[in-house]
């Protein structure tokens, strides 16, 4: 085991030295430190020990969380507020309240994880001291390139604590991009997931990065591709934690070893985090987040998710996205308990663990709504029309109570006559009332069963995107709340969500608190009347410092007063003091975003959103993209979901009962007719449509880590395609 040795026999106010004693195998390559680590050399006595003299002229300075190591800056006499002022001052006040409760479970890594409340502010007291000994500095930046796991959440934690600045993306972003980020940033060193990700980044990081550093998270340093690593020393999580905690012993037990310091307190302005936003066009950029953008979200999210000590929380999410992040911030500070879970294990995990919540992205409620659907349809036909029935309705129930609730939305800015309100209330409340009686028989015969299943006792927060409104009715009929949000990484992200008691079906509810919304015209910049359709623009504490090294692209999104052009397409539901949309006034209503608008070479703008969600209702299209920008008509590529397709075939006797396949054209046919239906209410019809075999993958660059379709790599990729495909319909 190493052990820490400090020498005190020879300071004064201007130089010290401090001596650690390892074993050989502590680090990697130690023969390179001391030009890798500034302000380390190493002196290697003939024996299997060496010993590393850290020397100094001048203090040096410890940047601290001002919460969580208050009592590092109370000894240097600095006054100590109790208010947090950095993010990782939350896990001092939730040691302090939640102690001994589960914090974290983490059940798929090697070795599977369980951590309370105190265990985890001690582990991320112990990585932030880690990264002080091998040589971080306050302000330098560290890429964090790593998934969901609890050793994620020190390892972020303990970046922040030290004053340093996280630089945050997923192993499943393409090489290019992390190298893109990773240098751009001007990070200093990697923290990575496994050796499996480092040896894929390896060859090309090696030879294009210059790195201090490398932390592994998980795995052993033997299974690293060592030949590219030869002059940049490696550290386990392990060894991070053991240099990190010996040298706290240390600080603690000597007194002249702390006065060899001076102590800041991180500031709530300083910047946090660096989080390059995963659009679905252009090169992302570094949007520079501060404590004090993260701790806005972890203050006003309550009101959305009424988190209580004890609840349980699936994360499933990337943990680095903006949206999982605040989320995960923000419960903590409730004494939740939260698992990690994956796309793989969600359906065992919603089952085993019965959460109360899930924060997620539509996409995950449309799997879980796929794969409800599909059991109902393998189920006897006497089950399946009673359970279909049942859903039926449960859906008019629903949709009549919403309407005597005053939560049914409209952008009509003319409210009803008071005579006519109320006989709209007491139609709505009478049939409602005979519907009631069908709708409690469903959740005790179907619903409970799907309940079971699920989880999510309290609520799913949908985020990151657009849900569909067939979904959001679905599972409200069914009695699972799902709660829609909206956000940017530019905007921490939270800035309108739905309430548990205002649950407005179609919008992303209302503003959280201390944030301003309006609505523009696109080319006036002129406010719009709420009804009216325009540019959304947002202002409030959580809104980002800027782009990092991008002042236009910064002017471009941030204007003198503050507000940020979100770039989407929406509208502010108009108040009325009566009415079906009593309570809706206010709420916000997204549309789309303004760069994904189709201009048809007719001069007619076509929002492709509306439609592709009416065309994702059918169980036969697994994905769609609409195009047909400068086009006479739009068209679409589509994924089909094959075994549907061949069976909607069957059923129509398209071909034989035991046919194993469907032929091109056949399947063009059926699939077009089937998004002719689908797509019947639209304002706008597809005309050509492409089949297209290989799904779009995050892996494939078709995809955002957060599962939202790049539209421009999708149309690029099938450019000749698109091209014949069009010359073959004129």
């Amino acid at each position: 085991m190493a052990t820490m040795l400090v020498s005190a026999s020879s300071f004064d106010n201007y130089k010290y030295s401090y001596q650690f004693l390892f074993s050989r195998s502590k680090l990697h390559c130690s023969k390179t430190l001391a030009t890798k680590l500034p302000g380390v050399r190493f002196r290697v006595s003939p024996g299997s020990k060496f010993r590393v003299f850290c020397e100094s002229k001048e203090l040096q300075i410890r940047r601290c969380s001002p919460l969580l190591e208050k009592e590092s800056l109370s000894s240097n006499g600095a006054l100590v507020s109790e208010e947090w002022k950095a993010v990782p001052d939350i896990w001092r006040s939730s040691a302090e309240k939640y102690g001994d409760q589960v914090a974290v479970v983490d059940p798929y890594h090697d070795p599977p994880s369980t951590m309370t409340y105190k265990q985890l502010e001690l582990e991320i007291l112990d990585f932030t001291e880690g990264l002080r000994v091998i040589g971080l500095k306050p302000e330098e930046k560290l890429a964090l390139f790593a998934d969901n796991s609890c050793r994620w959440l020190v390892a972020d934690q303990g970046i922040m604590a030290m004053g340093a600045i996280n630089v945050v993306r997923g192993s499943r972003s393409a090489l290019e991009e992390l190298l893109h980020i990773y240098n751009h940033s001007e990070s200093v060193g990697l923290v990575v997931d496994n050796p499996e990700f480092f040896n894929r980044l390896a060859g090309t990081f090696c030879s294009k990065a210059t790195m201090r550093f490398i932390v592994l998270l998980w795995g052993e340093k033997s299974c690293l591709a060592s030949d590219e690593t030869l002059d940049v020393p490696i550290f386990s999580y392990k060894e991070i934690m053991e240099l990190g905690r010996e040298s706290r012993v240390a600080l603690i037990d000597s007194h002249d070893a702390r006065q060899g310091y001076k102590y800041e307190a991180i500031s709530s302005d300083d910047i946090a985090t660096l989080v390059y936003t995963s659009g679905t066009t252009g090169n992302p950029k570094g949007v520079m987040l501060t404590h004090k953008n993260l701790l806005h979200q972890v203050g006003n999210l309550w009101d959305t998710v009424p988190a209580e000590a004890g609840d349980r929380f699936l994360s499933i999410l990337p943990t680095w996205h903006a949206y999982e992040r605040a989320c995960e911030y923000f419960i903590f500070t409730h004494g939740i308990e939260q698992v990690y879970t994956s796309v793989r294990n969600l359906k065992d995990d919603l089952r085993h663990y019965q959460p109360q919540y899930l924060i997620s992205v539509p996409l995950v409620y449309e799997t879980l709504y796929s794969g409800i659907q599909k059991q109902l349809s393998t189920s006897s036909t006497a089950r399946k029309l009673i359970a279909l029935s049942f859903i039926r309705v449960s859906l008019a129930y629903m949709e009549l109570k919403r309407i005597y609730e005053g939560l049914y939305l409209t952008r009509n800015q003319k409210q009803p006559s008071y005579l006519v309100s109320m006989l709209d209330w007491l139609w709505a409340r009478i049939i409602a009332a005979i519907l009631w009686p069908l709708h409690v028989l469903a959740k005790k015969l179907v619903y409970e069963k799907i309940h079971s299943a699920i989880g999510i006792s309290k609520a799913g927060i949908s985020g990151g995107g657009s849900l569909p409104m067939h979904i959001d009715k679905f599972f409200e009929a069914i009695g699972v709340k799902v709660q829609n949000g909206y956000g940017l990484t530019e905007s921490s992200p939270v800035i309108a969500a739905r309430r548990p008691y205002c649950n407005v079906l179609g919008s992303v509810g209302h503003p959280i608190q201390h944030t301003e919304f309006k609505i523009v015209d696109a080319e006036t910049d002129e406010i719009l009347p709420p009804g009216s359709t325009g540019i959304v623009k947002v202002r409030g504490p959580q809104v980002m410092k800027g782009y990092y090294k991008n002042p236009l692209a910064t002017k471009h999104a941030l204007d003198e007063d503050g507000w940020l052009n979100t770039g989407d397409i929406g509208w502010i539901a108009p108040h009325h003091s009566v009415g079906r949309s009593r309570r809706c006034g206010g709420v916000i209503v997204i549309e789309g975003r303004a760069k994904d608008t189709i201009v048809l070479s007719s001069g007619e703008n076509v929002e492709p959103l509306e439609i592709e969600e009416a065309a994702m209702r059918s169980s036969l299209i697994q994905q769609i993209v609409v195009i047909g920008q400068d086009q006479r008509r739009l068209a679409a590529i589509i994924v089909p979901n094959k075994d549907e397709v061949l069976q909607a075939a069957k059923n129509s006797s398209i071909v034989d009962a035991d046919a194993v396949d469907l032929g091109r054209d056949k399947m063009t046919s059926l699939l077009y007719e089937e998004l002719k239906k689908r797509t019947s209410e639209c304002l706008f019809q597809i005309g050509p449509i492409l089949i297209v075999d290989e799904p779009f993958t995050i892996d494939g660059g078709l995809m955002t880590p957060t599962m939202k379709i790049r539209r421009d790599r999708v149309v690029a990729q099938y450019k000749e395609e698109i091209a014949n495909l069009y010359k073959s319909w004129m």
